[in-house]
C-alpha cells in the first residue's frame, strides 16, 4: 500500500521528472511503506490543534492555482474525527477567490507551519462548504467565543492524505509569545541567582517549578509502588481536563542530572487512558544512572509544577487490535501483552483499554518477587484470570516458547522491559513464525547490540566527513558537528531521526522501521543504528 500523498502527487510527470534527476529510487521507498498515512493521528491532531495560521492552495476553472492564508485563534483548524477536519471561514476581504474555485474543484492542499521547531504538516483533501442556515450546530462548534470576527461559512475537509516534511531552508521566525517563553528560563535563571545571592542556604533547595514545555502539570500525589518503584500522579493545576492519550503513550518530564544539569525522561503513562483528569507515571530508581531517575524519587514533591513536552505515543495498539465486536469476543484468539519489572507501565494501560473494549488479551508479568511487582494488587483485582504473574525467586519461569507456540494466531504481541525480554520474545516469534509485523515493542534505553567499533559517515548533501566514536550514536556525532537533524525518542521506538542511507551496510538495532523501510527505502534509525562496514553514506 502507498502512501496516500504519493499515490495523488506521484503522476507520471513527476515520476519522469524525479528520474531525469536522479531521485526516482529513493522516492519509491513512499509506493511501498505499510503505513498510507490517510488517517490522522493523535501526533497530527496535537501538532494542529497548536497552530493559529495556515496555507491552502486551490485550483479555478483556467487551471491557475491560488495560494491563501488562513488565520485564527490556535486551534481554530479542528479535528471532528480521524478522516475530517473544519474550520470556520471568517470574514476577509471578499474577493472569494478560494471559496469560488472550491464550488468548482473541491480539492485543496494545505500546509501547516511550525516555524519555531521547523517542522511542517501537508495534507490533501476535498471540501464542503457548510452555512449557517444549512448546519448551525457545526458553525457553533467550529467557532471560538473568545475570537472576534464574522463567521461567512464553515470549512469541512475530508482528509485523503498527509505528510510531514523535512526542515530543510525552514527558517526559524517566533512570534512574541514564542519569545517570551523562550525567555523565561533565562528570566527564571536570573531571579534564581538573584535568590541565591540573596540567600546562600537557597543553593540547594529544589524550585517549585521545573521544565520549559507547554504543558503545565502539578504533582498531586506520590505513592511507594515498591521498595524501587514509586508512583508520580499529576494532574491540572487549575483541574481541567488534561489531553487524550492512548495506550503506550508516553511524557516527557523534566529532571536535574546528578551534575546540576537539566534533562528531560521519557516514562509511561500508566493510568488508565479513559481518565482524563490524571497522568500517573511510575519510575524506578536506578542509583547508578545519570541521576534522572534519582532526582524523582528524592525531589518531586506534593505542589511542585511540572513544565512537559505534550504526550506522545510511538507504541500504541495497532487499529487491528479494535476490531469490531464480532472480533473481540472471547472466541478471537487473545492478544498478548508481556512485561519485564517497570516494563508494567505501559501494558497496564493496555490491558484497561483492551478489557474495556471487550477484547480478549492476557498480560503475562514477570518480576523477582511479589514485592518488586507494581501494580500487583490492582492487576489482580481489575484483570483476575487475565493476568499471568512469574516471580523469578520463587523459581517461576515465563516459557516463551511454550507461550508463543500456543498463541500462533494472536493478532498482536506487546512486549515492554530489559532488552533480553524484548530480543528472546522477537527470537522465539521468528523461529515460531509469527511474522515480526505483530511483534511491538518499547524499549526504556538504547539496545545495547553487539561490540560497538568506531566509523565515519558522509554526509552527501553537506559534503563532509564526521567521525562516529565506538561509544557514540550517529545522531549525536552529526548534532555535535553543528549538522541539524530531526530526533525524538533517542532509543529507535519513534523512527523521528530515519535518515536515508545511500551507500555502506547498516547494523539496525531500532524497533521502528518494517522490513520495507530498511530494505526497500534504505532507512536507518541514526539515534541506536550503527555501521558494519568502515563507512555509511547518508543523505544529509
Amino acid at each position: 500500500m502507498p502512501r496516500a500523498f504519493a499515490a495523488i502527487t506521484f503522476t507520471d510527470s513527476v515520476k519522469a521528472a524525479q528520474s531525469r534527476y536522479h531521485s526516482r529510487e529513493s522516492n519509491q521507498g513512499f509506493e511501498l511503506a505499510e503505513d498510507s498515512r490517510s488517517e490522522i493521528t493523535p501526533r497530527e491532531a496535537e501538532f494542529i490543534a497548536a497552530r493559529d495560521s495556515f496555507y491552502m492552495a486551490t485550483v479555478n476553472e483556467n487551471g491557475w492555482p491560488y495560494v491563501q492564508h488562513r488565520g485564527g485563534p490556535a486551534g481554530f483548524l479542528k479535528v471532528l474525527d480521524e478522516h475530517t477536519l473544519g474550520f470556520a471561514d471568517f470574514r476577509g476581504n471578499v474577493q472569494y477567490l478560494s471559496v469560488g474555485n472550491l464550488n468548482a474543484n473541491d480539492k485543496i492542499s494545505i500546509i501547516l507551519m511550525d516555524y519555531p521547531n521547523r517542522r511542517r504538516l501537508k495534507l490533501w483533501g476535498r471540501v464542503r462548504i457548510v452555512h449557517e442556515i444549512d448546519d448551525p450546530a457545526l458553525i457553533a462548534a467550529l467557532e471560538s467565543p473568545a475570537y472576534r470576527a464574522r463567521i461567512d461559512r464553515a470549512m469541512v475537509i475530508t482528509v485523503e492524505a498527509w505528510d510531514w516534511n523535512c526542515p530543510q531552508h525552514i527558517t526559524p521566525r517566533y512570534s512574541d509569545a514564542d519569545i517570551e517563553q523562550l525567555m523565561a528560563p533565562l528570566q527564571a535563571e536570573l531571579a534564581d541567582l538573584r535568590a541565591r545571592s540573596a540567600a546562600p542556604a537557597a543553593m540547594s533547595a529544589t524550585p517549585d517549578a521545573l521544565g520549559e514545555g507547554e504543558l503545565a502539570l502539578v504533582i498531586s500525589g506520590v505513592r511507594q509502588l515498591t521498595p524501587r518503584v514509586r508512583a508520580i500522579e499529576l494532574r491540572h493545576p487549575d483541574g481541567l481536563d488534561l489531553p487524550a492519550v492512548s495506550a503506550g503513550a508516553h511524557l516527557k518530564v523534566p529532571v536535574r542530572l546528578a551534575d546540576g544539569q537539566p534533562a528531560l525522561r521519557h516514562y509511561s503513562i500508566a493510568s488508565n487512558p479513559a481518565r482524563r483528569d490524571i497522568y500517573e507515571i511510575a519510575v524506578l530508581r536506578h542509583d547508578d544512572g545519570e541521576g534522572g531517575s534519582r532526582f524523582v524519587h528524592e525531589h518531586y514533591r506534593l505542589g511542585m509544577i511540572l513544565n512537559c513536552a505534550l504526550p506522545q505515543n510511538d507504541f500504541a495498539l495497532a487499529d487491528r487490535e479494535a476490531g469490531s465486536e464480532a472480533d473481540r469476543g472471547a472466541g478471537r484468539a487473545p492478544v498478548l501483552l508481556i512485561a519485564g519489572g517497570i516494563g508494567i507501565t505501559p501494558l497496564k494501560a493496555m490491558a484497561q483499554t483492551l478489557k474495556a473494549r471487550g477484547q480478549n488479551f492476557e498480560l503475562h508479568y514477570a518480576a523477582r518477587n511479589r514485592r518488586e511487582m507494581a501494580y500487583g494488587d490492582r492487576l489482580r483485582r481489575e484483570l483476575g484470570e487475565q493476568l499471568h504473574c512469574y516471580f523469578s525467586e520463587e523459581g517461576q519461569r515465563l516459557d516463551l516458547a511454550e507461550l508463543l507456540a500456543a498463541r500462533q494466531d494472536t493478532p498482536g504481541v506487546y512486549v515492554c522491559g530489559p532488552d533480553g525480554l524484548i530480543d528472546a520474545v522477537r527470537d522465539t516469534a521468528d523461529h515460531i513464525g509469527i511474522e515480526a509485523g505483530r511483534i511491538h515493542s518499547e524499549r526504556f534505553a538504547a539496545p545495547a547490540g553487539g561490540e560497538n567499533t568506531a566509523f565515519e559517515v558522509v554526509l552527501r548533501r553537506s559534503q563532509r566527513i564526521i567521525p562516529v566514536a565506538a561509544d557514540q550514536s550517529v545522531l549525536a556525532a552529526v548534532q555535535a558537528a553543528g549538522v541539524d537533524t530531526l530526533s525524538d525518542c533517542g532509543v529507535g521506538n519513534c523512527g523521528t531521526c530515519a535518515v536515508k542511507v545511500l551507500a555502506g551496510e547498516v547494523e539496525h538495532r531500532d524497533n521502528a522501521l518494517n522490513r520495507n523501510e530498511r530494505e526497500r527505502a534504505g532507512l536507518m534509525c541514526i539515534c541506536v543504528s550503527r555501521a558494519r562496514s568502515p563507512r555509511l553514506e547518508l543523505d544529509l
